[in-house]
Order: structure tokens, then C-alpha cells, then sequence
């Protein structure tokens, strides 16, 4: 992958957004002239148009390379925002956790999410994903990664990859965005070489 070192993060979070004890947040918190979050107008019913329609603003503003840092229904938005649009200066995405909008039933209120899009995303991507995820299992995950040309990397068991999950500043993850980026604000996560099942 090509590696960029000024790079900028923009974050998506998913359904309610990523509170204080969340790696997004804290990430944003630790890094804040390199990290930005995609604001929604509304956190707690999701609609695709306007998530995807947001989201497609704030990239339309970008000046320079960036990569998406996504969490959840965030990484759903992503994968609709990559069948509508493109950006120059989208170099790539970490999705963590794509909630299954298809089938988990805990998301059969959200509107416009389904299906889940299966083409091939333009841009590098890594899925990250849990064997116990009450969102999406780890097989669905995976075929989510293998439709979007991702590469797929499980963790084995860390819920839904958020802050319930305990991760607090999630330096594994931090280690798999530095292989993505190679962002020279993330070199102390050089060494990081993930098992891919």
C-alpha cells in the first residue's frame, strides 16, 4: 500500500456516535490537529441518505490525504458512500465492526442501510472484526471484507470493538491503521505484523 505522511483521520461513527470511552473519541483526543469526526444530525435513527449525504460533505471539503476510520453502521456508510462517490483524497479505510444491517435485529430500525453493498470498494481497506460482535458474526464479517476487496483481520473475542469492549486508547488498532497509512503520527506502531486467519 502507498503511504502517506501527512495524513488526515476522518472518523465515522456509527448508531448513537462514539462516546468518551471510545478509541474513536479518544483517538480524536490524542491527536487532535490529524483527527476529525463526521458530525450527524442525527445519532439515534439512521438514515442512509442523510449519513452518506453528510459524509460526502465532509470529504467534498478535504484538502489532502485521508483516511476513513469507521466503526460499526459508520463502515455501512462507508460502503454506501463508495458506490455513489469517489474522492482524490481518500487513500483508504478501517472499517472496525461493520454492524449487519441485513440481518442483526437490533438495527431493523435504521432506514435505507439495506442491503449492505457488495461491490468493490476503489480504495484500500481493512475489515477488522470480533468473534462474539452482537452486531455481525464473525463469517458475515469476513464476507463483507471479501466483497469489498478488503483485507480481514479477526481479533478474536472483543465484542463490538467498542468502549463496553474495554479497549480504552486500542493501541492494537492503532497498529493496524499504521500498516494502512503508514502515517508517520503512528510510527511507534510500526512493528505490528496482524495474523490473518
Amino acid at each position: 500500500m502507498q503511504r502517506f505522511e501527512d495524513t488526515h483521520f476522518l472518523t465515522v461513527p456509527g448508531l448513537a456516535s462514539s462516546g468518551p470511552q471510545h478509541w474513536q473519541t479518544i483517538w480524536e483526543e490524542q491527536y487532535p490537529a490529524h483527527f476529525s469526526r463526521v458530525q450527524q444530525e442525527n445519532w439515534d435513527w439512521p438514515v442512509k441518505n442523510d449519513w452518506v449525504g453528510q459524509l460526502q460533505k465532509e470529504i467534498s471539503e478535504l484538502t489532502g490525504p485521508t483516511i476513513l476510520v469507521a466503526h460499526s453502521l459508520g463502515c455501512i456508510t462507508v460502503a454506501h458512500w463508495a458506490q455513489a462517490f469517489q474522492s482524490e483524497h481518500i487513500k483508504g479505510a478501517l472499517l472496525v465492526a461493520p454492524a449487519d444491517a441485513d440481518l442483526s435485529k437490533r438495527l431493523n430500525f435504521v432506514v435505507g442501510f439495506t442491503p449492505v453493498p457488495t461491490g468493490k470498494i476503489s480504495f484500500p481497506t481493512i475489515v477488522v472484526a470480533s468473534t462474539n460482535d452482537m452486531y455481525a458474526s464473525i463469517s458475515r464479517s469476513q464476507t463483507f471484507a471479501e466483497h469489498w476487496g478488503s483485507e480481514f483481520i479477526n481479533v478474536g473475542k472483543k465484542g463490538h470493538i467498542n468502549a463496553v469492549s474495554g479497549l480504552s486508547d486500542w493501541s492494537e488498532g492503532k497498529e493496524i491503521l499504521y500498516k494502512l497509512s503508514g502515517s508517520a503520527l503512528l510510527k511507534p506502531y510500526a512493528t505490528f505484523s496482524p495474523k490473518v486467519p
